[in-house]
């Protein structure tokens, strides 16, 4: 079994994650989204419409998403690689270069973002406009 393993806030999920959770998914067979805990949001100065539980349920929904796993810091990469023994990191290629170092550990594999599509934008555009 091929396990694929991403990181991310996933707060108002909207269609640039799914794509980004089936192509994931589709690099191998079991796919474990480790998701950022309200905590860890605090450390990166990063508010969440929706809180952790929230988030998890609703990417527990995803058809694509096997597992949901908390995220607590950034050093816990190496930890999961191994714990859950991923064969693949996957990320959105916005962060392109900054994961290499864990290419000793898995493949690791940038995404493509889907254009025109991005929290921020869905928060500026939607939720500030009420």
């Amino acid at each position: 079994m091929k396990r694929v393993i991403t990181y991310g806030t996933f707060d108002i999920l909207h269609y640039g994650h799914v794509n980004l959770l089936r192509r994931a998914k589709a690099l191998g067979d079991y796919l474990i989204v480790v998701l950022s805990s309200d905590e860890f949001n605090k450390i990166k100065n990063k508010t969440s419409y929706y809180t952790y539980e929230q988030r998890k349920m609703i990417l527990e929904a995803c058809r694509y998403v096997d597992l949901v796993i908390p995220e607590y810091n950034w050093e816990q990469k190496r930890e999961d690689i191994q714990k859950y023994q991923a064969d693949i990191f996957v990320m959105g290629d916005d962060w392109k270069g900054k994961f290499d170092f864990l290419s000793d550990l898995c493949e690791v594999i940038y995404l493509p973002r889907t254009p025109d599509i991005s929290t921020s934008k869905v928060k500026e555009e939607v939720i500030c406009k009420k």
